[in-house]
């Protein structure tokens, strides 16, 4: 038997053909093949380890959710960001995390979508959605701006992409560069200043280890179904697709597996 470990978020590598890691598994690997995916029951918080019956926010105990800055409302609302208020629960990683350059992005994941993401964190934020290609829009100085910026696009653009599209596979043909010049008009001026020319910036595409998409917008619960058994059948974003479910693997994180081929 395969030796424990602790569900995280899957990385992955490859510029434009992504391949991914599951623990210390090449994961990608294994697409086409039968695995074997078990809960052993035990759970754990991914910031302080302790052990817990519950996790909350993907992989936290209830305490580390109250005390971290990570897991306040400002990280999944950024335009709600309080650094400048002097109420940011962790000042100092709000200065590592949030007051460094960001981007504003357009991607088409199951259709055109708006996002944010550290600068350096680019390629690593696209692969973790499933997008299929995403294009820069601006570079601002900190998170807040960001949000404000993308709260401002909302209005002609979703943020969100359609998960239940995302696990079937469907797909929507996006001229991004298009799109990008369509929504310059609906920018305020304060951002303007940090608008990216189309000069400087270029279409990304990606590409998933998928062999079959699952012809229903199936999910796996691991608290209901602790043993998942089946043909690995592809890998995009977060999601391994076995047989005809899907597995968000990031929602599970600090849950303890046994990995089997």
């Amino acid at each position: 038997m395969s030796k424990p470990f602790l569900l995280r978020k899957m990385s992955h590598e490859g510029s434009s053909n992504l391949s991914y890691t599951l623990g210390p598994y090449p994961i990608s690997e294994s697409v086409g093949k039968h695995i074997s995916l078990a809960c052993t029951g035990r759970k754990e918080c991914i910031e302080c380890g302790r052990e817990i019956k519950k996790t909350f926010q993907q992989g936290y105990c209830f305490p580390c959710v109250q005390r971290l800055a990570k897991c306040d409302i400002c990280i999944v609302r950024p335009e709600k960001c309080h650094y400048h208020e002097g109420t940011c629960r962790e000042p100092e990683w709000g200065e590592s995390h949030c007051l460094i350059d960001h981007v504003v992005y357009l991607a088409n994941t199951t259709g055109l979508k708006v996002g944010i993401t550290k600068a350096h964190k680019t390629h690593e934020r696209w692969g973790d959605q499933g997008a299929l290609a995403a294009v820069l829009l601006a570079r601002v100085p900190d998170r807040l701006v960001s949000g404000n910026l993308e709260v401002a696009l909302k209005e002609h653009v979703d943020d969100k992409s359609n998960w239940r599209a995302l696990i079937k596979g469907e797909v929507k043909e996006i001229d991004l560069l298009a799109e990008r010049r369509r929504l310059l008009q609906y920018i305020p001026a304060e951002f303007e200043p940090f608008i990216l020319p189309e000069k400087e910036v270029e279409v990304t595409q990606f590409h998933y280890p998928v062999q079959k998409y699952p012809s229903k917008a199936s999910t796996i619960n691991l608290d209901k179904t602790p043993e998942v058994t089946g043909i690995l059948e592809g890998i995009r974003g977060q999601y391994l697709f076995i047989g005809e479910k899907a597995l968000n693997i990031r929602k599970y994180a600090g849950y303890e597996v046994v990995y089997e081929l």
